[in-house]
């Protein structure tokens, strides 16, 4: 008499594997995250106005090391400034103006716009040539571009749409409208006439 009976060989094992397996995926992922603390606060934003920037921390829990990042970021004080506040790059050089270089004060102007290094703090000796890297890294929310939203933050240029999101690649239609259509305006086409008389 056949006290057992046995299972079709393969079948449990299989079984077995896949429970151990599923369970190892979402553990290691419980873990991974678990690694990390609770994010913080946001700090102050960098700016006032014109677009600053703003961070939050988050430690590392593990003796080794975590996956992922332990700082973002996020815009913040995305008002216009007043007239009279100024360029903030200008503001960057002209904090250097009571400060000797080479013996000599100078009145610095920020140059802008540079292809190579957009967040270094380039300036330029007014009514001169001369024009000095007067630091590695502008502050965080300085505009990359003088005709672009994207900002420096940390030294690094990062892309910032019409919607003044980090990263976002939403653009203004040709109407100006940020993420338009372009159906709210229209073009006029038509011959201009000079109104200017020749005199003889």
């Amino acid at each position: 008499m056949e006290c057992c009976r046995r299972a079709s060989p393969g079948t449990p094992f299989l079984l077995l594997a896949f429970l151990l397996l599923s369970s190892r995926t979402a553990r290691s992922e419980e873990d991974r995250d678990g690694l990390w603390d609770a994010w913080g606060p946001w700090s102050e934003c960098s700016r006032t106005c014109g677009g600053g920037a703003s961070y939050s921390l988050r430690r590392c829990l593990s003796s080794k090391s975590c996956e992922g990042r332990n700082i973002r970021y996020r815009t913040c004080s995305n008002v216009d400034c007043p007239p009279e506040a100024g360029d903030f790059r200008a503001q960057q050089c002209s904090a250097h103006n009571d400060v000797k270089y080479h013996g000599q004060f100078y009145e610095w102007l920020p140059v802008s716009n540079d292809p190579d290094n957009p967040c270094s703090l380039k300036c330029q000796a007014k009514g001169t040539a001369l024009v000095v890297e007067l630091a590695p890294k502008v502050l965080d929310g300085t505009r990359c571009y003088t005709e672009s939203l994207d900002m420096c933050i940390s030294g690094l240029c990062q892309i910032v749409g019409c919607d003044h999101q980090l990263g976002s690649t939403i653009k203004e239609d040709n109407c100006g409208v940020c993420n338009g259509d372009g159906s709210t305006c229209r073009l006029v086409r038509g011959q201009y006439k000079s109104q200017l008389t020749t005199t003889k």
